[in-house]
């Protein structure tokens, strides 16, 4: 995905925007902006892609920032049309190089600044600019994001709970975030049970955010929200502790009613093949039985330890089914696990120790070997 986003950063995109400012002044210095933008892009990676076209508006907008922000903003074109991201594509990411130029820049003209986030929030999220105001002046943001959550307009109200994750992807972190996490779920109580899918997954992400700093403010704030829930705010309830599940953390799974210990045995494991080559994949089968007189409740996940670049393991959850067993039943499961090459993992030769991880209690069945290509070959 970054890679393809990177690549939308190109000429075509400069001379676009350039295009955009000279309709509204005819002042503005397409060539030398265009010459400067598109100077060493190529050899940069995604963010810095848009750090170097923002500086280069920065050296042929008008001098003056507020004249340089009127002329960007008069540039825009339409809002988003729905309140949902789905089949828009990359298009929205044409203004994260205006967002950059307002983070940069725009410090020492905060409202001016914040009203034109709030209007580029509503073509591209301004998410990660925000978080440079928050740095400056926490204070000042969040009053200013509590009346974004009350906005008539969902990609405003989003920007209340996203520009407030606690870990915003690709953003930097904001200590005052950290040490302040009921000044954001102040935020998010008024979005819980807001209208739009849109929002409610921010919130749901911004809760899963508190659950890696602050895990028991997240269960508590949890079991309110389950009081009386809507199916919706149940739903957002889930996605908000999948981190925590992931983990096995006993609040999140006693939340989502997979507290109790297992009384279960895990049968005929088997691995296919047991030796891969790195590029291939590993299927993985077993047969989970019930072994009490009561019917059981259970949360069933596949815990595989990939060997890192330097031997040691680390664990990957990889989410299998919720299963509701009879009093003596089985069911069979499997889970086909891939060693391609990702831009967000990498694999590594090794023997690759594997659990099953039933209400949060793992259940060790085995491992299988990760070889290099040429070596795949051999008993199985």
């Amino acid at each position: 995905m970054a890679a393809q986003l990177k690549g939308f950063y190109n000429r075509a995109l400069v001379e676009r925007l350039a295009g955009d400012l000279a309709r509204v002044d005819a002042s503005f210095p397409v060539g030398a902006f265009v010459r400067q933008a598109t100077r060493g892009l190529e050899a940069l990676e995604l963010l810095d892609r848009a750090r170097h076209i923002a500086r280069a508006l920065g050296e042929h907008l008008p001098g003056e920032y507020p004249t340089a922000l009127g002329v960007l903003l008069a540039s825009l074109g339409p809002e988003l049309a729905s309140d949902e991201l789905l089949g828009v594509g990359m298009a929205p990411f044409f203004y994260l190089p205006h967002l950059t130029f307002i983070a940069e820049r725009g410090l020492e003209h905060f409202e001016l600044s914040l009203r034109a986030q709030y209007e580029l929030t509503k073509r591209f999220s301004a998410e990660g600019s925000i978080r440079a105001y928050l740095l400056r002046d926490p204070e000042r943001t969040i009053a200013w994001l509590e009346g974004c959550a009350r906005d008539p307009n969902a990609h405003v109200r989003r920007l209340a709970s996203e520009g407030t994750r606690l870990r915003l992807p690709w953003a930097p972190r904001v200590p005052w975030l950290d040490a302040n996490p009921t000044r954001v779920l102040a935020l998010l109580e008024v979005l819980k049970d807001d209208p739009t899918t849109l929002v409610r997954r921010s919130v749901a992400n911004n809760l899963n955010d508190l659950g890696k700093v602050h895990p028991a403010l997240l269960f508590r704030t949890c079991e309110a929200w389950l009081e009386g829930a809507s199916e919706a705010r149940r739903a957002l309830v889930w996605h908000a502790l999948r981190s925590a599940v992931k983990r096995s953390e006993a609040g999140a799974l006693k939340l989502l009613g997979y507290g109790e210990a297992p009384a279960v045995v895990v049968l005929a494991p088997r691995f296919e093949p047991r030796r891969a080559p790195l590029g291939g994949f590993v299927s993985v089968f077993f047969t989970l039985k019930n072994t009490s007189r009561r019917t059981q409740t259970l949360l069933v996940d596949l815990v595989v330890h990939f060997v890192k670049a330097r031997g040691h393991t680390a664990p990957r959850v990889f989410k299998l089914r919720r299963v509701i067993l009879s009093a003596g039943g089985a069911v069979k499961l499997q889970h086909r696990t891939s060693l391609e090459a990702l831009s967000t993992r990498k694999h590594y030769p090794g023997t690759h120790p594997v659990s099953v991880a039933i209400n949060g209690v793992a259940f060790p069945i085995g491992s299988f070997v990760v070889t290099e290509p040429s070596a795949a070959r051999g008993p199985r």
